[in-house]
């Protein structure tokens, strides 16, 4: 996995950034402005940056200006705006910036951004033996056999795609049952990662938040057992 720098102004863009790449097993440093970002790009070396162009100090590219004069632009760089023109996305890129985010982020533009990034950036390194590029992790082998792993609170016996639910009760209830069920094994299946049980069930974040909640699973303990 990757350490990440997120620049951004915006509490709530930082937070929702630094939840879903946590979620997804980066380390993640957030900034508020171009003075912290310049200590985290001394102190940590991120191998991505996430930076928003719109800032009340020093404006995100005049910031990849600064870095790519100096020559400390040697991590790959995504743009973020939910304001910016097409010639502020193009002047961006021709600074060095890989690529270019509109807001509001979609999960599933954010995080094909951050994958082709990081493939970019680790090709850019040399690879040694005991060296992996950093995205590798998050690919599977095509042909992988899909994992069934145990859920707590279901049966033990037989395969977990042949459970058995009661049906003389009423419909709600039953549905409440084999939805919980769903879920469970997909928190399972993905260490309790939140953002890739997201994508397999095709729900929104904040949607699968409230359905967990009201179905009653227990959050915490699928993210001790993803650690």
């Amino acid at each position: 996995m990757a350490n990440i720098l997120v620049v951004d102004d915006e509490l709530g863009i930082r937070d929702l950034l630094l939840e879903i790449l946590n979620d997804e097993g980066h380390t993640v440093e957030v900034a508020e402005n171009a003075a912290q970002a310049r200590a985290a790009r001394l102190r940590d070396r991120p191998d991505l940056v996430l930076l928003d162009i719109w800032m009340p100090d020093t404006d995100g590219v005049t910031l990849l200006k600064e870095w790519s004069s100096s020559g400390a632009l040697t991590m790959p760089v995504i743009m973020m705006s939910g304001h910016a023109t097409i010639d502020t996305a193009v002047e961006a890129t021709k600074i060095g910036a890989l690529a270019f985010l509109e807001k509001p982020i979609t999960l599933q533009k954010l995080l094909k951004a951050v994958e082709q990034a990081l493939l970019q950036g680790s090709a850019r390194k040399p690879v040694t033996a005991a060296v992996v590029p950093t995205a590798m992790a998050v690919l599977e082998p095509a042909g992988t056999p899909p994992v069934e792993l145990p859920l707590s609170g279901l049966p033990q016996s037989g395969p977990l795609s042949q459970q058995s639910f009661v049906l003389d009760k009423p419909l709600r209830e039953s549905r409440d049952e084999f939805e919980k069920a769903y879920f469970e094994y997909h928190l399972a299946k993905e260490n309790g990662s939140m953002t890739r049980v997201a994508e397999k069930t095709g729900l929104e974040r904040t949607h699968l938040y409230r359905k967990l909640k009201q179905l009653g699973i227990d959050l915490t303990r699928g993210k001790r057992s993803g650690n």
